[in-house]
């Protein structure tokens, strides 16, 4: 093993050598370098790649992933799926991988992504789970990886990544923040800002957990058993914090949470400001007797 395999290793939180994984590869340097770590590490893998057919080259490329997954003796499953071009293609895309791939399959963001989704999540308005993303989460081992040292990696494993021009393409909101924004960050705050948004993410995320410890009640309290008149007397944080569990929707792969304004709208309800309110999907909240249900 290299020298630098043993350092990305150090740095990386896969599980122990001998367990079975799926990983999620695209065949670009970030995933080819998850692969060729997990098989250093000596985990059992195996691969699934989603072919979304958005570029006529998909099925070229998704045959050279096949061969470098022969080539290491690694089985491979290819997915097929059909994403239309257009707006919110790269969300909708995530959904379509996110549909097909196991739930617990491992990917290659590094915590260069999870700086890029902490800048979005601010862009967008957020609170400590969005300043804090991706951390402690066992789908992404490389999370603690920067990048560069990722690639340069995989520069140097004689395999040939592939190249996703849409990664170069700043209409993309990401790609913006890739290329334009966080370099000048780092020229505003004269270094380099990615390890300190990390460091910043575990903070914010050790908080959040002591948070949730201090209520793990809340976690179970549904929203018609709760009575108005207790949760007046909760501080706001606790309350906003409930709600927020209360109101998101969506599945594990695609949870969608309440907007602030929304769960605003909620706490005047609590608060008998108002006797109901409406929320995104036509849901719609509203209060009786010192009950809350849904209307």
């Amino acid at each position: 093993m290299s020298s630098l395999a043993q350092s990305l290793l150090a740095q990386a939180s896969f599980p122990e050598p001998g367990t079975s994984v799926e990983l999620a590869v695209s065949g670009g340097p970030d995933s080819l370098g998850l692969l060729l770590l997990a098989l250093e590490h000596g985990l059992v893998v195996h691969v699934a790649h989603v072919d979304h057919h958005a570029r006529p080259t998909s099925t070229e490329e998704a045959n050279h992933l096949r061969e470098i997954c022969q080539k290491l003796n690694v089985p491979i499953v290819i997915h097929d799926v059909e994403v239309e071009l257009g707006p919110n293609f790269e969300e909708r895309a995530r959904l379509e991988r996110r549909r097909v791939l196991s739930q617990v399959a491992l990917t290659g963001h590094t915590m260069d992504d999870v700086a890029e989704t902490i800048v979005l999540n601010m862009l967008r308005g957020a609170g400590t789970t969005g300043l804090s993303p991706m951390i402690s989460d066992p789908t992404k081992p490389l999370a603690g990886v920067r990048r560069a040292d990722l690639h340069a990696f995989v520069a140097k494993s004689g395999f040939e990544p592939i190249h996703d021009p849409s990664n170069d393409d700043k209409t993309f909101r990401r790609n913006h923040v890739r290329h334009e924004l966080l370099p000048l960050m780092n020229e505003v705050a004269q270094r380099d800002v990615v390890p300190i948004l990390y460091r910043q993410a575990n903070v914010l995320f050790d908080e959040r957990e002591w948070l949730e410890s201090l209520f793990p009640e809340d976690q179970e309290l549904a929203l018609e058993a709760a009575d108005c008149r207790e949760l007046r007397e909760w501080p706001v944080a606790r309350l906003r914090r409930w709600l927020r569990i209360q109101l998101t929707t969506g599945d594990p792969f695609n949870k969608v949470p309440p907007t602030l304004d929304e769960i605003d709208r909620v706490i005047a309800v609590v608060q008998g400001e108002v006797t109901a309110t409406e929320l995104s999907g036509g849901r719609r909240i509203a209060r009786k007797d010192q009950a809350l249900y849904w209307g």
